[in-house]
């Protein structure tokens, strides 16, 4: 009886996680698409690194990945449809979930950096649109670019 308890409790912890970060997985896909298709495309790379963000974010693991995906794809597919009224409401949906909370704002700002190109591979547009997404949340857009030793955020870092 102790031992099913203690799987109701388990059961339960894993679906309010998967709750109260439902909102969060959202924005964070959608600040992904943003970035990724800040070049015009989406590379496999930028798809992999979707990817490992969701497999090691602990606030993203309670979701299986597939989900994740689906609302990157689901956003990417908006962006592409409408690039101006697409890009509108990732801004909008981004700032509504994070903006009046700074640890949610780095945190997404952080994803963003894992899930974009390294560093020598990111180009002009990417580099505006991270800036954008930090100043919609309501961070420096330094915040996203690289460390005064070159460094950037990496997967593991999030």
């Amino acid at each position: 009886m102790a031992q099913l308890i203690r799987q109701i409790a388990e059961i339960y912890a894993v679906q309010l996680g998967r709750h109260r970060n439902r909102a969060f997985l959202r924005a964070a896909m959608a600040a992904c698409a943003l970035v990724a298709m800040a070049s015009g495309r989406v590379s496999l790379r930028d798809r992999v690194h979707v990817d490992r963000v969701l497999e090691t974010l602990d606030a993203l693991k309670v979701f299986d990945p597939h989900e994740g995906v689906d609302l990157f794809n689901e956003y990417v597919a908006r962006l592409e449809a409408d690039a101006i009224a697409g890009r509108r409401a990732v801004l909008d949906l981004v700032a509504e979930e994070v903006a009046q909370e700074r640890e949610k704002a780095e945190l997404l700002a952080r994803i963003c950096l894992a899930a974009s190109p390294p560093e020598d591979d990111i180009g002009a547009a990417e580099r505006q649109t991270l800036a954008e997404l930090c100043r919609c949340i309501g961070l420096s857009p330094a915040f996203c670019a690289p460390s005064d030793d070159g460094g950037r955020v990496g997967p593991g870092d999030v």
